[in-house]
């Protein structure tokens, strides 16, 4: 039996030789002082959200509520025109930006957003595509057009919205998180909880583990409730008839995700996925297609209000996190770093901590990952983005949150 793996044929059977590490909690290891670069403020924004670098090193800026702008190096500002609604509440709101792999011709991006339902407060997760138009003195979206969304209107926060292109160039990776609703995440017919193989224009991609395959025609739907425990016999608000076919199966590439903020493909081509646990448990996982990554039947942590989880020790057949962190760092990206700038760095993982307020590198060799560096940062660091020149940049989690370029001292 034969899968696609980001463009390349592999036998089942490499991954169930897949070796087992055992797993490295990173949440107790100390910052490391003396950082070896400088921040330098150049801006600031609305709680911003996610960067995208234009090949002209400007840089697209998404704030959560609600608006996106064109940024300049030295700090100058334009708004983007055109975004669309969102729904701008806890964690959600305008999220992504991402350049289309064809972006020098065509000028289109992608942007992942909490879109907004007809019943107050509900909303669910989006993927865009549209035109980048730029002028001397003015910049908007044309063409807009949603190609992806979640149907599945509801409460509850941690949509995910991370975007990675395979490194064929043929398809897209969408995280969407469980909306702290918990049980979705095992559910297959429903996108909530898993990370999603598309092709550009957002329908099922080909060589999925479950390619062709329908889901059920209606779910039922149910409001966040307090822990794991209580998500088993919460009630049903409502049940979601689907208009055409359910083509969760067929868009799923893996399963049993929280909060997923990071998705990003290592040089070698392996994908990697940073999440949020609850009280402890965040997680690095080395994503393969089928895999069930345990949320929330495992954890390697506690509930919020300090109700147990069991251990991922105790399902063997559930796939564990490479690296976790109890206490948290609280991941906002994750980022592969290949520039020129930071020669020492190239190829190291770098996670966004918002509470360790903290830089987080990581050294990746093939299947493993270790927890390398800490280099504590003053703020809430929502996101990291490599320039054209190899700087570093990064924005912070705040009313009034700082662009920062990262180099060497």
């Amino acid at each position: 039996m034969q899968f696609t793996k980001v463009g390349l044929t592999l036998p089942w059977l490499l991954l169930a030789a897949t070796p087992v590490f055992a797993q490295i909690n990173a949440g107790t290891l100390s910052p490391t002082p003396s950082p070896p670069f400088q921040l330098t403020k150049v801006a600031e924004f609305d709680l911003p959200w996610r960067i995208a670098f234009l090949p002209d090193g400007r840089m697209l800026i998404t704030e959560k509520t609600g608006k996106l702008f064109l940024a300049s190096q030295s700090g100058q500002k334009l708004e983007v025109r055109g975004v669309p609604q969102v729904l701008s509440q806890s964690q959600n709101g305008l999220l992504g930006v991402y350049l289309s792999l064809t972006y020098s011709s065509d000028k289109a991006i992608y942007l992942t957003y909490s879109e907004p339902g007809k019943d107050s407060g509900t909303s669910s997760l989006a993927l865009a595509r549209a035109t980048l138009k730029m002028g001397a003195d003015a910049a908007s979206l044309e063409n807009l057009k949603v190609i992806w969304r979640d149907p599945i209107k509801g409460k509850g926060g941690q949509v995910g919205a991370a975007v990675a292109f395979s490194p064929d160039h043929k398809f897209l990776f969408l995280t969407a998180g469980d909306r702290q609703r918990f049980t979705p995440a095992q559910d297959p017919n429903q996108p909530a909880g898993k990370i999603l193989r598309l092709t550009l224009d957002g329908k099922p991609a080909p060589g999925n583990p479950m390619e062709g395959k329908t889901g059920a025609q209606s779910v039922a739907v149910i409001d966040p409730p307090k822990d794991t425990e209580a998500a088993k016999t919460a009630p049903v608000v409502r049940t979601y008839v689907f208009d055409g076919p359910n083509l969760t199966p067929s868009e799923t590439w893996s399963s049993g995700h929280r909060t997923p903020y990071g998705l990003a493909f290592a040089p070698d081509g392996r994908l990697w996925e940073l999440e949020h646990g609850p009280r402890g448990g965040d997680e690095l996982n080395l994503i393969e297609p089928g895999k069930n990554y345990g949320w929330p039947l495992v954890s390697y942590s506690v509930n919020y209000d300090g109700v147990p989880i069991p251990s991922p020790d105790t399902r063997p057949d559930l796939a564990k996190p490479v690296i976790y962190w109890t206490p948290v760092l609280a991941p906002g990206s994750l980022m592969f770093y290949s520039g020129a700038m930071f020669p020492q760095w190239k190829g190291s993982a770098f996670a966004t901590g918002l509470v360790t307020r903290a830089l987080h590198r990581i050294e990746v060799n093939g299947a493993t990952a270790k927890p390398a560096e800490v280099w504590t940062v003053g703020f809430r660091p929502r996101d990291m983005a490599q320039a054209p020149d190899g700087a570093l940049w990064v924005i912070e989690d705040d009313r009034s949150g700082g662009l920062y370029r990262l180099t060497p001292k």
